[in-house]
């Protein structure tokens, strides 16, 4: 008897942490899902007017003649955008707790497709329209692949649109100097050369970074832990094979990506030594942790592979 009752109220505990796992799980795939639903209706309000803009201009030239063609095709994206909006209304209502979540992702979106909206209409300042864009997907996709890969750590915090003050601070600065620059000096924001470098460095470095959380799945997170979790381990496969942070190889290069994008003098050189200040001491404060955590495997690890940006050592144990 007292065999088959500990036997019982394992069994119970066992299926008690099964069904909490599986709560959890479903409450951040819900997340996942309410966060894409939001972004994709946010994008989506580049459709409507994009395509009444094309059917008016289509209508001015064939005046003569009713735009049936033209009235069909927005229909077709008034209707599409209201079928988005009941994507995400549905999911909201359903967990009203999510509405914080839905409405960053709106946000992101609606800035995506007002950056689209510049970068397509606009001569002068496309340049901005396609920054925008770089900037909306960079916050979005930081919150849905961590749902998606690690939806143990996800946070509201990892939209990272509150990362610090000093983070706004210099998005603001960047601003101000294109708009400075494009209004008084127009012809320093129009070189081939560094837009072409800063689109393909924004690219690399966002593929780069979220690659880099799809490989290390659970282990990665947006903040330092400073005690190991039992299911923690190290990383030493795909872009961990390397550098010892491709995430921070990716964020380095969109950073400064970003600002020759933008043809920002002041401000590429102020990216590009802030974010390396900023990742020199991060990846000292983490590696005298995976230290700890890993002993002698990480000091292997740590000496044959790159720390993954330029001139950063990181943290070595002296001999």
């Amino acid at each position: 008897n007292l065999l088959l009752r500990n036997y019982l109220f394992e069994s119970k505990k066992q299926t008690m942490v099964l069904q909490s796992l599986g709560e959890a799980y479903l409450k951040r795939s819900t997340d996942a899902r309410v966060s894409l639903h939001g972004y994709l209706v946010g994008v989506g309000m580049t459709l409507l007017p994009t395509v009444l803009a094309c059917s008016i201009l289509t209508f001015n030239n064939y005046s003569n003649s009713f735009p049936w063609q033209q009235l069909l095709c927005g229909c077709l994206s008034a209707g599409l955008f209201a079928a988005l909006c009941r994507w995400i209304v549905v999911p909201v209502s359903s967990y009203p707790n999510y509405w914080e979540n839905g409405k960053r992702a709106l946000f992101l979106g609606w800035a995506f497709s007002s950056g689209t909206l510049l970068a397509v209409y606009s001569r002068d300042y496309w340049t901005f329209g396609v920054y925008i864009c770089y900037l909306s997907f960079f916050h979005w996709s930081e919150y849905w692949v961590t749902a998606v890969t690690n939806p143990a750590t996800l946070r509201l915090s990892s939209y990272m649109l509150d990362h610090s003050p000093e983070y706004h601070l210099a998005a603001l600065i960047s601003w101000a100097e294109f708009w400075f620059e494009a209004l008084l000096v127009p012809w320093l924001n129009s070189y081939s050369l560094p837009i072409a470098t800063g689109l393909a460095m924004c690219t690399a470095g966002e593929l780069f970074r979220k690659l880099a959380m799809i490989t290390a799945g659970r282990n990665f997170n947006h903040v330092v832990e400073h005690k190991k979790r039992t299911d923690h381990v190290l990383v030493t496969s795909g872009v961990y094979s390397w550098a010892r942070h491709p995430a921070y190889t990716g964020w380095f290069a969109w950073a400064i990506g970003t600002q020759l994008l933008l043809c920002n003098p002041v401000s590429i050189v102020g990216y590009t030594l802030a974010s390396w200040r900023f990742f020199r001491e991060r990846i000292y404060e983490e590696e005298r942790l995976l230290i700890n955590f890993f002993n002698q495997a990480y000091l292997d690890y740590q000496r044959t592979t790159w720390s993954g940006v330029p001139f950063v050592r990181g943290y070595f144990v002296r001999v």
